[in-house]
């Protein structure tokens, strides 16, 4: 997973935090809190995502192909129909 700037800020703020506080544990449950809440979201990759975009493009791209070759056997249908008629 790509780092997030919001993500790696909102941690440094913490652990700035907390190097000033007693509490010397609290960033490691912090962690483990942001950690367990992220894991819950369904949430991909970057890379994941674009393979899948990718993935979506190329699926697109055969059903227009598809598309085309059925309109130009139907018209082929159609045109031998009307010369037998």
């Amino acid at each position: 997973m790509q780092p997030n700037p919001w993500l790696d800020a909102f941690q440094k703020n913490v652990s700035d935090l907390i190097s000033r506080s007693p509490a010397a544990d609290v960033e490691r449950n912090v962690r483990a809190f942001m950690s367990q809440a992220f894991s819950k979201l369904d949430l991909v990759t970057r890379e994941e995502f674009d393979i899948q975009s990718d993935l979506l493009r190329q699926a697109v791209a055969k059903v227009e192909g598809l598309e085309r070759q059925i309109q130009a056997l139907e018209q082929r249908i159609t045109a031998l129909e009307n010369a037998k008629g």
